[in-house]
């Protein structure tokens, strides 16, 4: 049996979807790190660096979230001052 376009297709990376800031970040150090060291073959050297892009992207989207609500607590915080000055 053949997978469609419409059929999702797991991957070995689906896992970090959810994973927290932190065990991103930290899983994602321990990726570069390994990366550097050298001593892999292509096949691993490129899974690795597959992990560690997915790592960074989820990194990258707990950012991004906390960016949003800190500039929402901003924007509700000089909407509070606005009013005080009516």
């Amino acid at each position: 049996m053949s997978e469609t376009k419409d059929t999702p297709v797991s991957g070995p990376n689906d896992d970090v979807a959810e994973f927290g800031y932190e065990r991103a970040r930290d899983e994602l150090v321990n990726v570069v790190k390994m990366l550097e060291q050298g001593g892999l073959d292509l096949d691993e050297s490129l899974t690795l660096w597959e992990r560690g892009e997915a790592l960074a992207r989820r990194c990258e989207e707990h950012l991004a979230g906390a960016r949003q609500r800190v500039e929402a607590a901003l924007a509700h915080s000089d909407d509070e001052v606005d009013e005080d000055d009516e």
